[in-house]
């Protein structure tokens, strides 16, 4: 049976400031394992130290988050990546092509060299395997019709090319190396596709538990792109009306 450590107190307590009801909390929790008395006690005891810790203002906020389970608006704050059109990250010069505040998403250009592309295609080839999603209700990984690539992870630091690029990809993005996953290596055929998504876990699904209580909430994704695509193979923010087109070496960033 899983306990309220310190990983369970960081959900519940980002998950009061961002407006979430107290029932979808306590549902998350119990499909995580907790019994149903322990996960609510946990849930009113983060609302009542929001309570404690907040100005008059914010209290009422809480409150009427405890009633409504009405969501906050998201609030935008400074992106952590280094201003300049020329980014030192790590090992490598990465040149800045676009920014834009909101959405927070950049597009670089040469993160990798020709040579580290071949690299990373040539080694995972052999071991790409369909792609999956996480569960909403479980937290399992499924395979889904909405995405139809293939792919492979590797671990942080596996051997010295990786952990160079991973070191590479932190400095750019300035993240501590030790907080970020390891790479994922993503192979889309001619017909593949990921349907609009969202990259971090949504704390209203009860499967988001099981991932955040593990690793945390994700807060930034870098995209590499390992080839050129002649048609198609841009990755979309729908809401912003805005693509990005797959170039060799170059990335695109977003909060």
């Amino acid at each position: 049976m899983p306990v309220v450590d310190a990983a369970w107190d960081e959900w519940l307590s980002s998950n009061v400031a961002r407006g979430c009801s107290a029932d979808s909390m306590i549902e998350a929790m119990t499909r995580a394992g907790f019994v149903g008395d322990a996960a609510r006690v946990a849930v009113q005891q983060a609302f009542d130290r929001e309570r404690a810790d907040s100005p008059s203002a914010r209290e009422s906020a809480t409150e009427a988050a405890l009633v409504k389970g009405e969501p906050q608006a998201y609030q935008y704050d400074d992106a952590p990546v280094a201003r300049g059109n020329v980014i030192r990250a790590y090992d490598r010069d990465v040149r800045v092509l676009m920014r834009c505040e909101r959405p927070q998403v950049i597009v670089f250009a040469d993160v990798l060299s020709p040579e580290e592309c071949g690299e990373m295609i040539g080694r995972s080839r052999h071991r790409l395997k369909r792609s999956t999603t996480v569960n909403p209700d479980t937290g399992k990984e499924d395979v889904i019709r909405n995405r139809t690539s293939e792919g492979i992870w590797y671990q942080r630091g596996e051997d010295p090319f990786i952990e160079k690029l991973d070191r590479r990809i932190a400095s750019l993005m300035n993240w501590p190396v030790e907080n970020g996953e390891g790479l994922q290596i993503l192979h889309y055929g001619m017909t593949g596709e990921y349907r609009a998504h969202f990259d971090y876990f949504s704390p209203d699904q009860p499967g988001s538990a099981v991932h955040t209580a593990q690793g945390g909430q994700r807060v930034a994704t870098l995209v590499v792109y390992l080839n050129d695509v002649p048609n198609g193979g841009e990755t979309t923010f729908p809401e912003a009306g805005l693509s990005v087109a797959a170039r060799q070496g170059g990335a695109v960033y977003f909060r």
